[in-house]
């Protein structure tokens, strides 16, 4: 993340769900506002590259990023239903839900880099996306400040549960930073849950499967955003156990295939490559 700029691939994610919208069907994660946040001709600007969007790569990204989005918003409708009011979006964005759902029970917390969260806030304004009195945003430089004082200063309640959605960030921050999060998540009340996405040791891979993810590494590279955290499943649930979480899925390619993709006529499917897609629950 620079400083002077949004996140790149904030944009790229926003431009695969607005992708989704246009070009896939049955649809996976349907958002009535993926293309409408991104501008008045961004529905032209996919369509004019609409070829790209249907190469093996970018299906797969696309496939990863929707069937992530769904597992989120799938795990906040059963943690509604626990009574569970506050959702707190990490590195939201251009994240849609609070927009999509301004009347609902929970309170939203769009936690990202303040210079994200200002292109955002821009993108609202010039397409005339109403900001719901359910949504606050907490402006947090993750690897500057703490999470649990910029959620603080927003006014989120520490001494109640919440669903977190932290999808397309792990990747990116230091371990040290991941472990920091992780521990603040770990410590709210009972059913607290998270959803979270994140890059297998590259060493794990089979070597097709290594080839691949370098192109992909080599890209977020090129865009100044590089991956800096890797991880072991079985490490990770040796940590997420210490933590105190007491239910932990963790899915990869073929059971994200299974469950959102089966059937299908199309390629829209994930690669069973370095993405893996963990819910822990307290």
């Amino acid at each position: 993340m620079q400083p002077s700029r949004p996140s790149l691939t904030a944009l790229g994610v926003a431009s695969r769900r607005a992708a989704h919208q246009l070009f896939d069907s049955p649809l996976v994660f349907p958002d009535p506002l993926a293309i409408t946040i991104l501008g008045p001709d961004a529905a032209a600007r996919l369509r004019q590259d609409a070829q790209k969007h249907f190469e093996r790569p970018s299906l797969a990204l696309r496939a990863f990023v929707v069937a992530r989005a769904r597992r989120a918003e799938d795990e906040l409708t059963e943690a509604a239903r626990r009574g569970v009011r506050q959702f707190v979006i990490l590195g939201a964005g251009l994240d849609t839900f609070a927009y999509r759902n301004p009347d609902g029970p929970v309170r939203v917390f769009e936690v990202d880099h303040p210079a994200t969260q200002l292109w955002k806030r821009e993108a609202l304004a010039a397409t005339g996306i109403a900001i719901p009195s359910s949504l606050t945003f907490a402006p947090v430089d993750f690897e500057r400040e703490t999470l649990a004082n910029g959620l603080a200063n927003a006014g989120f309640d520490a001494g109640a549960p919440a669903l977190f959605s932290w999808l397309g960030v792990t990747m990116y921050l230091s371990r040290h930073t991941f472990d920091s999060t992780l521990a603040f998540v770990a410590t709210r009340p009972t059913g607290t849950a998270v959803v979270f996405d994140y890059v297998v040791d590259p060493a794990l891979l089979a070597p097709l499967e290594r080839l691949a993810f370098s192109r992909l590494e080599k890209r977020v590279a090129d865009a100044r955003e590089p991956f800096r955290t890797f991880m072991r499943p079985a490490d990770l649930h040796r940590c997420l156990a210490d933590a105190g979480f007491v239910s932990v899925e963790d899915l990869g390619g073929a059971e994200i295939n299974a469950r959102y993709f089966a059937g299908r006529s199309d390629n829209l499917q994930v690669s069973r490559g370095a993405g893996r897609l963990v819910t822990a629950r307290r």
